[in-house]
């Protein structure tokens, strides 16, 4: 455990709607399961926030000295187009628009997830579970609990909620008359009723199919995680993550099959937990002035993928988040102060500076009990990061401690302060087509004019690199020379 295990870490559990001490089902383990993509489309940056959110979480258990086992899922078949268990299967959908295998669809998608989790500084957790890897475990399991707790209709196998305790208990948003979002199906007992396994109808076939007890098809979207968190963490485990909508539908169906497989009431997790929103006022949340609001947009733009995990930490993981291009320049202007104040800090040190060193300075010391207290704090990277930038900004202190300090801040917020440079956050726009070389020799020729007093040739050059995109930023308090217009 770390040096200040005597704060105890507290997180929110969506099952029992309060904050909780964390115990860990396994002394000094972390057991967490994350609810991953499907991988039909490339994520936007509103799915994003839910791995910075599960990796702040790990980073955090960490940071509190427990070993971590973090597992996160492939979702490459089941999940239908609605989340309410209702209409075509995502992936066989996309595969068919797209006239392409739904192994390519998954394999393109897959890799360009993985990218973006490269891009925002999100750790690799120990397994990523991949669903169709596990169908054989998913019909043995579904197996296991079919003649206590599903039946069986033209359309597959359909898991009854009446015979499970407390269904909804999770969401608690079921009515007189169920889930009000779970699709009708012609014979379903209950409306909240819900597949564990579609069979491929009469004189059709699907890319993806298994031969099974109820016929060939294929499984139903929920029944996987239960499948993979238990293969891969046992049963129970610490925590289960994933968006709020999941909240709702998908993970109290998990909790259904999970009690029913277990022969109890135990939802399988410890903590439920779930991050909020993230919202655009403009509209959708995938798309901004029609373009598809993803990480990529957000680099080719200029922006250095870090602002947007700042922008994330800088409200908590429960709170819904508004995107705006302005928030993300905010966001970017911090993130450049950080990184800036790090630099001139890090120029200070020398040869035999050690990151790992024992911290003793007793302000520095304060400091990171304060930074801890936060995180313990169901995950307080906001105040986190206030009493990271009051450290970084205090003068007159031993530097190797400081440093070191900060660095043990920043294995938790996750920015990679220790290696990232200025010259790292100035990320070309895709429609930009000066170079940077090219830039700094135009802003060279505008400082010698300047010199000169040739303010006709400085206001020439400025107008030409305003044009291009290029914003020079006289008097900036940061000296931040030249930024990328929006």
């Amino acid at each position: 455990m770390s040096e200040s295990n005597d704060i105890s870490l507290t997180l929110y559990n969506s099952l029992t709607r309060a904050q909780e001490v964390f115990e860990p089902v396994h002394p000094g383990e972390a057991r967490v399961y994350t609810c991953g993509p499907t991988v039909y489309n490339y994520p936007h940056i509103g799915n994003m926030r839910a791995y910075v959110f599960a990796d702040t979480l790990g980073r955090t258990l960490s940071f509190k000295g427990y070993k971590l086992t973090h597992v996160i899922n492939i979702t490459d078949v089941g999940h239908l187009t609605d989340d309410a268990d209702a209409g075509e299967d995502k992936m066989e959908k996309m595969a068919a628009e797209k006239s392409q295998s739904i192994w390519d669809i998954a394999r393109h998608y897959s890799e360009a997830y993985w990218d973006d989790v490269k891009a925002l500084g999100i750790r690799q957790p120990a397994h990523w579970s991949i669903a169709t890897d596990y169908v054989e475990q998913m019909i043995a399991y579904a197996k296991g609990i079919a003649d206590k707790h599903c039946y069986e209709l033209e359309s597959g196998l359909y898991f009854d909620v009446s015979t499970v305790a407390d269904y909804g208990r999770l969401a608690r948003a079921v009515t007189d008359d169920g889930e009000g979002r779970i699709d009708t199906v012609e014979g379903k007992r209950n409306a909240a009723d819900f597949a564990i396994w579609r069979k491929t109808p009469e004189g059709e076939s699907r890319q993806m199919e298994w031969d099974s007890p109820w016929g060939k098809g294929a499984p139903g979207w929920h029944l996987e995680c239960s499948v993979m968190s238990e293969a891969l963490l046992g049963f129970p485990f610490d925590i289960h993550t994933g968006g709020i909508d999941h909240r709702e539908i998908h993970h109290p169906n998990e909790i259904a099959q999970n009690q029913a497989h277990s022969c109890s009431d135990h939802s399988g997790a410890r903590f439920w937990m779930h991050n909020n929103f993230l919202i655009a006022r403009e509209g959708k949340m995938s798309k901004s002035a029609g373009e598809f609001l993803r990480v990529q947009l957000l680099i080719d733009k200029g922006f250095h993928p870090f602002a947007y995990r700042l922008m994330c930490l800088q409200a908590h993981y429960r709170s819904e988040l508004e995107f705006s291009w302005d928030n993300l320049a905010a966001a970017f202007t911090r993130l450049k102060r950080m990184v800036m104040q790090v630099g001139t800090l890090r120029a200070r040190l020398d040869d035999s500076f050690d990151a790992d060193m024992a911290i003793h300075h007793p302000k520095i010391t304060a400091f990171l009990h304060d930074f801890d207290l936060a995180m313990s704090d169901d995950l307080n990277s906001s105040k986190a990061l206030t009493v990271f930038e009051e450290l970084l900004g205090l003068k007159k202190i031993d530097a190797a401690q400081k440093m070191a300090a900060l660095l043990k801040m920043d294995t938790v917020l996750g920015l990679d302060l220790a290696t990232l440079q200025r010259a790292d956050l100035r990320t070309r726009p895709k429609s930009a087509a000066l170079s940077e070389a090219d830039i700094e020799t135009q802003l060279a020729a505008r400082k010698q004019a300047r010199v000169d007093k040739d303010f006709a040739r400085s206001d020439e050059i400025r107008d030409s690199l305003s044009a291009q995109g290029i914003e020079v930023m006289d008097g900036d308090p940061l000296g931040w020379d030249w930024k990328l217009s929006i």
